[in-house]
């Protein structure tokens, strides 16, 4: 069934959210109308370059907003129907680690360095369930295993910088999962590990979220990363989403000229010794945004509208959607 036609209420739905940061250079627009949903048990991608909003959107789903310099000026955060910007910070924390969770992509400098694992995991317990120090450290056991970490018993009272990068980030998501959020969303969780360790991490998160039927946001810059694990990919540019879609149809052909060089970007097995593509100029600065579509500067296919007009998220199929004036000649060129 598709997320048009579902007849379940979204577990997360984000609507024509707006956040700026207002500094002494001027006023940074950071996201700029962005709207999803996520379902339970779906994982939704959201891709694009560093500065897109991709985290800052997550912050704000989260509560976790410097504020100032962040303001949210516009929209609504609606999680199990409740909108979120409407409520008191105490009933915000009490949705935070108990109804969703996030994982961080720095797991170093996340962790406290003078507490050990055992303590800061078990901390979840103590604080949401009332949980004894001695049960709280069992838990914290049982978390460990659950993510893989061998010799979690030996281990527990071990301190974060015992652990490898690959071990931190398994121990973050077992703090995310410590009170089984309905809702997980992952930033840029595998960016500082090695490939292999990437992969171990990606599979673990499918693995958890399969079996828990949790809903997950996948934030990161890399098509490549979440193509066997993500249900829909959102791509943002500029503080907009610019196309969402099943994962299968993004990479069978995008709807975007910035999606389509995105995953050109991709190194692949059989262009081995050619160029690696790469997207000509940089992102905008979200002081200064282009008139029109943002990504006008950087497009090979920009014409006049492109300069003049913002393009509306077009519909090109039930489940599709693609914010470009010539989408229809970017699906088939």
């Amino acid at each position: 069934m598709t997320t048009e036609t579902r007849a379940d209420a979204p577990l997360l739905e984000v609507r024509d959210l707006h956040v700026e940061f207002r500094t002494r250079d001027g006023v940074a627009k950071a996201v700029n109308g962005v709207a999803y949903t996520v379902f339970e048990g779906e994982t939704l991608a959201v891709l694009g370059e560093s500065g897109s909003g991709k985290s800052v959107t997550a912050q704000a789903v989260m509560g976790i907003l410097d504020i100032p310099p962040g303001k949210i000026t516009g929209g609504e955060i609606l999680f199990r129907g409740q909108d979120l910007l409407t409520l008191k910070e105490d009933e915000r924390q009490k949705i935070r680690g108990a109804g969703m969770a996030m994982i961080f992509q720095d797991a170093l400098s996340s962790l406290n360095p003078v507490l050990s694992v055992g303590d800061q995991l078990g901390e979840m317990f103590v604080v949401h369930r009332g949980m004894k120090r001695k049960a709280a450290r069992a838990k914290a056991v049982e978390l460990m295993e659950r993510v893989g970490i061998p010799g979690a018993k030996e281990r527990v009272g071990q301190y974060p910088h015992q652990f490898s990068g690959g071990m931190r980030q398994r121990i973050m998501i077992a703090m995310a999962l410590a009170l089984e959020p309905a809702l997980i969303i992952a930033d840029e969780p595998t960016t500082a590990l090695d490939v292999t360790v990437q992969a171990q991490v990606m599979d673990l998160l499918a693995t958890l979220q399969s079996e828990l039927a949790m809903g997950l946001i996948l934030i990161t810059h890399d098509l490549g990363v979440v193509a066997d694990v993500a249900d829909r990919i959102a791509v943002m540019y500029a503080g907009r989403i610019v196309e969402t879609a099943p994962v299968h149809d993004i990479y069978k052909a995008p709807a975007h000229p910035y999606t389509k060089g995105l995953l050109e970007s991709i190194p692949r097995l059989d262009q081995k010794g050619r160029e690696l593509y790469a997207i000509k100029g940089l992102p905008p600065n979200l002081m200064d945004i282009p008139p029109g579509c943002a990504f006008n500067p950087r497009c090979p296919m920009a014409r006049d509208i492109c300069r003049r007009d913002v393009p509306p998220l077009y519909e090109v199929s039930p489940e599709r959607r693609s914010a470009c004036h010539f989408w229809e000649e970017t699906l088939h060129g």
